[in-house]
């Protein structure tokens, strides 16, 4: 059986057992363009299981792209807070001021426009234009590619310019033209519950018997996939200063890792500091330079935070000052108390959980 004769038959196999076995989200069923943005923004890079939660809290309080557009980006972020890739959360932020000023908070209809929104590209755009108006759009997501890599036996490396061309032309080509939202869900769905990355249950999976790479044992293969990501260490040392109730906060600005979230005073080593070397830094020197006294309080665990690129090795050094120095002038003064406004990356909020047990 040839791809473009198979087409209508792996559709109607896929939607039929979708019928059968989808799970129960706040996002299906619906065709409100601004919940589908958001849904598909927050799955990006989240677990559907952790991303429900999320959903529900952030369109509970930002349920227009109005009422988005008119928070702080400050509040838009503490609401993202936990879910990483904060990117994602500006650039909701960003598009929504975007719609109001071209648009006047009208979610575009046309697969072009939405395209032009901050943090929409090509997967984004088909998925709201599939699920909110129906129209003709494969979405190629992870699933997506292990679905159609085994089902074809495809081994193109799909993290290669030649291999989102070939997945996406082949999606288009297996396309329902006259139910896409459907037959997308359904691909997707599929992936995530019955072919899923290890271990699929291909006894009794419904398309088992075209399986190319269930017929050539090639299931633990594929997909392929060419490059390997290049992972660096860091150390941070934070600095939790105490000062009559308050602490002292700084944006993170330059363009890294966790960019417009808040954290403590942070020095950054090529191994993680002792109580004994820290001193000795010219940073902590500089930050506390005309300061009688500088106590020591406590110094946490430390901790390992996994980021895509990046392994962080952190540890907090809690001190109490005797006064401020010039340079703890000039960062943010926060009443203790009131530090969980601030939006923080995880890394920030564990410390700030365990200090309270």
């Amino acid at each position: 059986m040839n791809k473009s004769k198979s087409s209508g038959f792996i559709s109607d196999i896929l939607i039929t057992w979708y019928n059968n076995h989808k799970r129960d989200l706040p996002w299906r069923e619906i065709n409100n363009p601004y919940l589908i943005w958001i849904s598909e923004i927050i799955l990006q890079q989240t677990r559907v299981n952790q991303g429900i939660a999320y959903y529900l809290r952030f369109v509970e309080r930002f349920p227009t792209v109005d009422m988005l557009a008119e928070a702080e980006e400050d509040e838009v972020l503490k609401y993202w807070q936990g879910l990483g890739y904060y990117s994602r959360a500006r650039n909701l932020h960003k598009a929504a001021c975007q719609m109001i000023n071209e648009s006047g908070g009208v979610f575009p209809t046309k697969h072009s426009e939405v395209l032009k929104l901050a943090g929409v590209g090509e997967y984004t755009a088909a998925a709201i234009c599939s699920f909110a108006y129906n129209e003709p759009y494969a979405v190629v997501d992870g699933n997506v590619y292990r679905v159609l890599s085994r089902l074809f036996s495809i081994d193109t490396p799909i993290d290669s310019g030649v291999g989102k061309k070939e997945f996406t032309h082949l999606a288009q080509d297996l396309l329902s033209k006259s139910e896409p939202a459907l037959h997308n869900q359904a691909l997707m769905e599929f992936g995530a519950l019955q072919c899923v990355p290890a271990s699929p249950d291909c006894a009794n999976c419904p398309l088992q018997s075209i399986c190319k790479a269930f017929e050539s044992d090639l299931i633990g293969i594929l997909p392929v996939k060419k490059q390997k990501t290049k992972v660096t260490n860091r150390f941070f040392n934070y600095l939790f200063v105490e000062y009559q109730g308050y602490t002292y906060l700084q944006k993170r600005l330059a363009k890294d890792i966790w960019l417009n979230l808040y954290e403590f005073p942070l020095i950054e080593t090529e191994n993680l500091l002792n109580p004994e070397e820290l001193p000795d830094n010219d940073d902590f020197k500089r930050l506390f330079d005309g300061i009688d006294v500088v106590e020591f309080h406590k110094i946490s665990n430390p901790m390992k935070h996994v980021l895509s690129h990046r392994v962080i090795y952190a540890q907090f050094f809690s001190l109490k000052v005797s006064g401020l120095s010039e340079n703890l002038k000039n960062i943010i003064q926060v009443p203790i108390r009131e530090i969980d406004i601030y939006p923080v990356s995880r890394l920030m909020e564990l410390f700030l959980q365990n200090r309270k047990e």
